[in-house]
């Protein structure tokens, strides 16, 4: 297992990212890699509260973690703050042993300087299974899809 880092900017304030963090509208909309198409089955934006979604290749021979050609993960809200953390606990459904764990995915927002909201994006306990490139690679998409949809 490793962990990821991502930072980036968001010309939005905190309060603005912060509700972007715990909608599953917003989720739905900006959390989804290029490629593939999400459904949130499940959103309870509360700490102790539940969550499940889906994203579905498009590509017909793209192979999904949980399924033929899709990545499920399910979790729970471990620790919110308004406008300043979101503390997710995640594990992907999937048979594969070295695709199971739970991973935690915090996101810390601070104010910037000039203006704006940086952002920290860390994953601990990913799978070894699951390449840090591509880990990495989808965190900064995320959050460039996030900043575009926030500002």
């Amino acid at each position: 297992m490793y962990t990821t880092r991502v930072s980036g900017r968001v010309n939005a304030p905190r309060p603005a990212v912060y509700r972007a963090l715990v909608s599953a509208d917003a989720i739905a909309r900006w959390r989804v890699p290029p490629g593939m198409r999400g459904e949130v089955h499940e959103f309870e934006a509360r700490e102790g509260g539940r969550f499940r979604v889906s994203l579905t290749y498009d590509a017909p021979d793209a192979v999904g973690k949980s399924a033929a050609h899709t990545d499920t993960y399910h979790g729970s809200f471990a620790r919110l703050v308004p406008d300043e953390m979101v503390v997710e606990v995640l594990e992907f459904e999937a048979e594969d042993p070295a695709l199971r764990g739970t991973m935690t995915m915090t996101t810390t927002l601070t104010d910037a300087d000039g203006g704006g909201t940086d952002v920290l994006v860390v994953h601990e306990g990913v799978p070894d299974a699951v390449p840090a490139a591509d880990n990495e690679a989808g965190a900064r998409w995320a959050l460039t899809r996030l900043a575009r949809f926030v500002s």
